[in-house]
């Protein structure tokens, strides 16, 4: 058969050309690779798949299934070019993905965190984690397209940041507020007096001149969340850096609801905004939100002239 390894690079090539990112199926489609050639297989089976899908073992069900569904996709794909590939059935691991709670940050927790980046261990890596905490939380980016960012993205004459290609190959700009233009101006500065001659053109850098990775990204991030004193609320609501755009979104509204805005006129401005491709997609960020079920509880009070009670 097709070598594995090729096989799913064609694999991932194919599906991003029609606007998937596939970060995730790359990584477990990968680790799979490797689980694949030290098993000695020769083709994708049932059995083969659900060993691998239920690791780790104590993991949740939900966790077992997004990743056999994943393998279920690209098993799909290769059965084109080798019919002796075993299509996992859908209901074959029935456990289902729930989503964490959100974890909404206060103006001061970014601000803890931001300080707390003050405690690594390069002065260019303490100004690069600040910067991009505080880039992440004034503009609801995604991760991806922070650490994306080329340096001709950030355009501070224009007053805005430009997002190429982002999900689903949508491009947008992000307009900035004076203050967050000067401090990325002055991570630019910095950063240039680092690395004079960049070893890559992205906006942000690591200590060696390259461009961040997630995988380095999302450990620096906990540190720094411990450090700045956040703990978890509950075993499914932990400190996480995707949470930042989650509270923007949340933020976002609050502010249109406290100075008596029209939420609904807003939803699909902020939905542009924040990249997605559907209003409903910016609708699940701002559930589970206290402070927006207390304004909407103060309206209903208003409306009915009294306290308004659920009805249990």
């Amino acid at each position: 058969m097709t070598d594995l390894s090729s096989a799913i690079e064609d694999y991932l090539k194919v599906r991003r050309a029609l606007g998937h990112k596939m970060e995730l199926a790359e990584r477990l489609l990968r680790q799979f690779g490797v689980y694949y050639e030290q098993a000695g297989a020769t083709h994708i089976t049932n059995d083969l798949a659900v060993a691998w899908a239920t690791l780790p073992v104590g993991a949740s069900a939900g966790w077992w299934a997004q990743r056999l569904g994943v393998l279920r996709g690209f098993a799909a794909w290769l059965q084109t070019l080798d019919p002796d590939t075993e299509v996992p059935p859908a209901d074959m691991l029935t456990g289902r993905f729930c989503r964490v709670v959100p974890y909404l940050y206060s103006d001061a927790d970014i601000a803890a965190m931001m300080e707390a980046a003050g405690s690594l261990a390069f002065p260019l890596q303490q100004r690069t984690y600040a910067t991009l905490i505080g880039l992440l939380a004034v503009t609801g980016l995604r991760i991806g397209e922070a650490i994306r960012l080329d340096r001709g993205d950030v355009c501070p004459d224009a007053g805005l940041v430009r997002v190429i290609s982002s999900k689903f190959g949508k491009s947008r700009e992000v307009p900035l507020h004076p203050s967050s233009l000067d401090a990325l101006v002055r991570y630019e500065q910095q950063r240039d007096r680092v690395f004079p001659a960049p070893l890559a053109n992205s906006f942000f850098v690591s200590t060696a001149g390259t461009r961040l990775r997630y995988s380095v990204i999302h450990p620096t991030f906990k540190k720094l969340a411990c450090r700045a004193g956040l703990q978890a609320r509950s075993p499914r609501c932990r400190p996480r850096i995707h949470d930042v755009r989650h509270s923007f979104a949340v933020r976002a509204l609050v502010d249109c609801y406290a100075v008596g805005g029209d939420a609904q006129t807003l939803l699909p401005l902020l939905s542009t905004f924040m990249g997605h491709t559907d209003p409903k997609s910016t609708y699940w960020y701002l559930s589970a939100a206290p402070e927006l079920m207390a304004l909407t509880s103060r309206r209903l009070e208003d409306a009915f002239e009294g306290p308004f009670e659920v009805d249990r």
